[in-house]
């Protein structure tokens, strides 16, 4: 008589021999990408004089930023078509590609088309990342490698302009673009040996609609773009090319998104929606504090930049906790269990939402002059805390509550949510202090309780986050 084989244990954790190499790989790719995405700011007004480009200045930015909003669609009907090893090659090369072009461009216009490229590239392997971690890891260890992620771009939020400010003051802006490639391509032969393990589906075909989310794609992209020139305007042209751009994304990107989205169905459609509106509170808050304090308490340039840091190490801390909390079904030495996984996660992304809620009213007040700075910093501080619960367990969500066959689909329509409601609120920003002549108090004031509104909106739709079946019987 044989006697039974037991099934190998699933690892516990990143670092174990069958992830190391992948965990190394996919984190570095996630930091690359953050890197280049901060460092271009630091380096693009030195690249805008040597090229003679200010005019497409802002087409710098909005042309990557469009491209990637397409190649999310894109990438995520790809990965659930072949599986995620092909949208990750291509958004490698198409990344590296838009580097080499930026970095060795003779003219602005060069530069731009290399900076669409790249934004491409970017679209295509973020969406396809998110597909690895839900075909490669356990799902015990999802919180985990998302908490790695948020740490992957919370490093080069602290580091990248300053080092890129180094290598643009040392070495040239083109470096900014062509120091890049030289990590990226170690980086994905990291992930090489575990992608080959991930089988692609059998017997699945394009969907009926994947030709019309891609022209809704394009249509979201061209809105997006013309909403971040608009929000760089001035004037009734600002205000005219704002309003286009706004109607465009109301069309196009509902149908992008879950069915049931406008509504906060439960399950998917809130958890998207959520990543959204915590996005948009987090970017619409962090963009007016340094203003804030520079021209209301005096602040120089550098000690109001180190608030906003504060943020990002919370961040990191309270991704870093949610990633250490027990694995959801595991038990405790006191007998009790872990709540299941999507349950554990919706507490997290609750508390997560009132902590970005109450530490933005908290700064909001800083604005009067017999507030301490200091308790605006512990605020902000609390909001960075929040998002880091809260987006490594809307990711972790979006993976439990897809089918395989919809994990790229639903991690595009994540991504989307984000990017697409963060540049609403941020041209939304800039229209409302660009009222009168000078930014002031009032100013100030609306927007940041405009965006711990939009927070406290996501914690009254965080019970939602559960489909009924799951959430019957929770208190």
């Amino acid at each position: 008589m044989t006697a039974a084989v037991a099934p190998p244990a699933a690892p516990e954790h990143l670092f174990a021999p069958r992830l190391r190499a992948m965990t190394v790989g996919v984190v570095a790719l996630v930091s690359l990408l953050a890197f280049e995405a901060l460092a271009v700011g630091t380096a693009m007004p030195t690249v805008a004089r040597g090229l003679d480009g200010l005019s497409l200045y802002g087409l710098a930015f909005g042309g990557a930023f469009a491209s990637g909003v397409l190649a999310m669609v894109v990438s995520g009907i790809w990965c659930d078509v072949r599986g995620p090893r092909p949208p990750v090659w291509h958004g490698v090369g198409w990344f590296v590609l838009g580097l080499v072009l930026a970095g060795t461009a003779s003219t602005m216009g060069m530069l731009v088309l290399g900076r669409v490229v790249q934004g491409f590239g970017s679209g295509l392997l973020s969406v396809a990342l998110y597909v690895v971690v839900a075909r490669v890891y356990p799902e015990a260890l999802h919180r985990r490698i998302f908490a790695a992620f948020a740490a992957a771009w919370v490093v080069p939020s602290l580091v990248g302009p300053a080092l890129a400010g180094l290598i643009v003051e040392h070495f040239g802006w083109r470096w900014v673009f062509l120091a890049v490639p030289a990590l990226t391509v170690p980086a994905v032969l990291l992930i090489q040996p575990g992608l080959r393990t991930v089988d692609p589906p059998v017997g699945v075909r394009l969907p009926a609609g994947a030709a019309a989310r891609i022209g809704w794609a394009c249509g979201a992209a061209a809105s997006a773009a013309l909403l971040h020139y608009g929000g760089q305007q001035r004037g009734a042209l600002a205000v005219g090319l704002v309003g286009v751009a706004l109607a465009g994304l109301l069309s196009s990107a509902p149908r992008l998104l879950p069915a049931g989205f406008l509504r906060a169905g439960r399950g998917l459609p809130t958890v998207v929606g959520l990543r959204g509106l915590a996005s948009a509170a987090f970017a619409g808050a962090e963009v007016v504090i340094p203003l804030m304090l520079s021209r209301e308490r005096g602040l120089s340039p550098t000690a109001a930049g180190m608030v906003l840091t504060v943020g990002a190490l919370s961040w990191a801390a309270g991704s870093w906790l949610q990633g250490r909390l027990p694995a959801p079904g595991s038990a405790p030495r006191d007998g009790r269990r872990w709540p299941p996984a999507p349950r554990s996660a919706a507490t997290l992304v609750r508390a997560g939402l009132a902590c970005v809620a109450a530490g933005t009213v908290v700064v909001a007040f800083v604005v009067r002059p017999e507030v301490p700075v200091p308790v605006g910093v512990l605020g902000w501080a609390v909001a960075g805390f929040g998002m880091g619960m809260l987006y490594p367990s809307l990711s972790t969500l979006t993976l439990e509550l897809s089918a395989p066959g919809e994990q790229g689909r639903n991690s595009s329509s994540l991504q989307l949510c984000d990017s697409l409601f963060a540049a609403t609120v941020l041209a939304l920003v800039g229209a409302v202090l660009a009222i009168g002549s000078a930014p002031g108090p009032g100013s100030y004031t609306v927007t940041l309780v405009l965006a711990a509104g939009l927070a406290a909106v996501g914690v009254l739709l965080s019970g939602r986050v559960l489909p009924a079946r799951v959430g019957a019987g929770v208190a």
